[in-house]
């Protein structure tokens, strides 16, 4: 059996406030193409489907798009939630998609039951299961201990009561442990979200989304992060972004290859002095319309520099600068931050970098509590 394993389309990005949007369109576009070529018996999107909870239209009406020229060209079609998605959106019409056999995860409820399909060597059952946090699994388990990521996995599968003599296929979103991981990733501080590998010994093949790089987890092919389909962060840089192709024989036998995608533009970093930068002295083999960081070494500022830049490198993203000054800043703000800041303005800001909001009223009272507790008790 033939599998097109793809994730974090992250439909609606936006890089740097530069929307995405029709460099996603052109890299759909190109998927298309090459799941018409493979035939695949079932194409598998393992979460972070959009970019925000709540999509942009012109990202619902991109989605809406993908999935009916998908419909037409694939047997089958899987697709679950990711921690970027609302499940209660994404989800929606399920029922109505099935006619068209493209399968939306429900919202957890306890329950996944498997989609089976046939091939020479009896039947292949899929499992989805989107990005779930320990109490959500709580919720249905309240007799199990679910205190980590860990926990709530290895309960929620335990729960799907695999039949472990067939082929089983899982689809989940979840960091786990020993994934490398880059800067447009949401990882929870400390490795909190982590996920062992055991949890997911059952399956043959483990489709798993919410990391951007392509790679596998353990010395086998069976856990596999698939990858982002473009780059979304200038740490991703140096990713070579593809479509993973999974072909299934008979128990046990499996064999995986990737086939590349090309970017609508490619992103790079370009750094040196402005002089060099300007002469294109530091960016050999860059196409011009590529996104690019600026990392400019020179020690005083360049006056309008971004303006000056934009007129060699028309999609200038990000400029920075790194000297003497910015590395001595950068350290002396360090310390400040922590000499001069309270804790509840440093947990703060620690939030805030972490949930692209600043806590709530309700949240920073509560904080202030915990934090006037533990200084009571340690008095």
């Amino acid at each position: 059996m033939k599998l097109i394993h793809l994730s974090d389309l992250h439909i609606g990005k936006r890089v740097n406030e530069v929307p995405m949007i029709e460099d996603q369109k052109y890299v759909l576009n190109q998927i298309l193409n090459i799941i018409e070529h493979e035939k695949p018996d079932a194409v598998l999107i393992a979460g972070d489907v959009y970019d925000k909870s709540v999509p942009s239209t012109e990202a619902v009406e991109l989605l809406d798009n993908f999935l009916c020229r998908l419909a037409k060209i694939s047997n089958a079609v899987m697709v679950i939630s990711g921690n970027h998605d609302s499940p209660e959106r994404l989800a929606f019409g399920s029922r109505l998609m099935k006619g068209a056999k493209v399968h939306l995860a429900p919202v957890y409820n306890g329950k996944v039951e498997p989609i089976c399909l046939p091939d020479a060597w009896g039947n292949v059952c899929f499992y989805l299961l989107p990005f779930i946090k320990p109490i959500h699994v709580k919720r249905w388990y309240s007799d199990e201990k679910v205190e980590s990521y860990t926990d709530a996995c290895k309960v929620a599968v335990a729960n799907m009561n695999v039949d472990e003599s067939c082929r089983n296929v899982l689809l989940t979103h979840q960091f786990v442990t020993g994934a490398s991981t880059c800067e447009s990733e949401e990882i929870s501080v400390g490795g909190s979200d982590n996920v062992d590998a055991s949890v997911f010994d059952a399956f043959d093949y483990v489709a798993l989304g919410h990391i951007h790089g392509p790679q596998n987890i353990g010395s086998n092919n069976k856990l596999r992060y698939c990858g982002s389909p473009l780059k979304y962060s200038f740490s991703e840089a140096e990713h070579i972004k593809s479509v993973t192709i999974v072909n299934l024989g008979a128990k046990g036998e499996l064999n995986l290859h990737a086939v590349p995608l090309k970017p609508r533009h490619d992103m790079r970093s370009v750094r040196g002095s402005f002089s060099d930068v300007m002469e294109h002295r530091v960016d050999v083999g860059m196409d011009k319309d590529d996104y690019v960081h600026v990392i400019l070494t020179d020690e005083e500022d360049i006056p309008e520099a971004i303006g000056k830049l934009r007129l060699v490198y028309p999609n200038i993203m990000k400029l920075t600068y790194d000297n003497t000054r910015t590395r001595t800043n950068h350290v002396i703000d360090a310390a400040q931050d922590i000499q001069e800041k309270s804790p509840l303005e440093l947990f703060d800001e620690l939030y805030k970098q972490q949930n692209n909001q600043p806590m709530s009223d309700e949240q920073r009272t509560f904080v202030q509590k915990m934090i006037e507790s533990i200084w009571e008790d340690n008095k």
